[in-house]
């Protein structure tokens, strides 16, 4: 009988201590343009990638490990600018933020 009641209390401790539900991050949709790039960004689901993306006033920021991309809001959506070699995601916002 006492195993049975240190099994319990031992569930129900786990049970309680277990993390919270994450939410996602994942939108609801997206267009078809992004999946494609997504999908090429991780060679298909083979290679794990991490980057940091930025919009700031009429620019989107897209940093990888060799520097950052930028790109200008044109008629409806972001043109490449400029590719920065070197630069982190914070160190080109501020230099258009001074432009």
């Amino acid at each position: 009988m006492r195993k049975l009641a240190a099994l319990v209390v031992v569930a129900a401790l786990s049970v309680s201590a277990a993390p919270p539900k994450s939410s996602t991050i994942a939108p609801d949709a997206l267009p078809h343009s992004i999946a494609l790039f997504l999908g090429s960004l991780c060679n298909e689901g083979r290679r794990e990638v991490t980057f940091k993306a930025r919009a700031h006033g009429v620019r989107f920021f897209f940093e990888e490990p060799v520097g950052v991309t930028v790109y200008k809001f044109d008629k409806g959506k972001y043109v490449k600018e400029e590719f920065l070699r070197g630069f982190t995601l914070e160190r080109a916002v501020a230099r258009y933020a001074q432009k």
